[in-house]
């Protein structure tokens, strides 16, 4: 990487000296510590960006967005992150304390559990939606939108401790 881009993107000028990371994660994880190696901090580098580039860790105003749209950003993290995990290949670890173990609990004890309540709730709403009505003034309309919204922006805080602990791993100054 260009010496300017890792300067703007705050990354260490060389990531694998670092040699012990101490992180604390949400969803039941705790806190973990381990030695990351340098194929682990490509693939943290790989979800960080991934969750910093979505919804998954910005702010979704009440005037702003479409939830089905949040939903369907958090969604895709499933194949996202099954493809990094895929491509760094065993070394990303499976056990709890490693890169690719975290990101399997993050995807099952966090973001599964949310989208498996709302996405079906969203759905049935969806099929009520009137033709003269926008799927905005509809989701609207729905009496649990704030409630998602709620409990989007408590996911939100989650998976932003999550991308937190991403960017140490990866080396990447915040």
């Amino acid at each position: 990487m260009l010496s300017w881009i890792r300067e703007i993107l705050g990354v260490r000028q060389d990531p694998a000296v670092l040699k012990k990371v101490s992180v604390r994660l949400p969803f039941g994880i705790g806190a973990a510590e381990w030695e990351a190696d340098p194929t682990e901090r490509r693939a943290a580098w790989s979800l960080y960006i991934e969750l910093m580039t979505r919804i998954a860790v910005q702010p979704l105003e009440v005037d702003q967005g479409l939830v089905r749209e949040a939903l369907n950003s958090l969604y895709s993290l499933f194949g996202t992150t099954r493809e990094i995990l895929k491509q760094a290949g065993p070394n990303v670890g499976a056990s709890r304390e490693s890169v690719g173990g975290i990101a399997i609990i993050v995807l099952n004890n966090g973001l599964r559990p949310f989208l498996s309540k709302w996405h079906p709730f969203l759905q049935a709403w969806e099929a009520k939606r009137p033709a003269d009505l926008s799927p905005k003034e509809h989701e609207q309309n729905w009496s649990e939108e704030p409630k998602l919204r709620e409990e989007l922006a408590q996911l939100r805080r989650d998976l932003e401790q999550y991308a937190n602990a991403l960017a140490v791993i990866a080396g990447v100054e915040q």
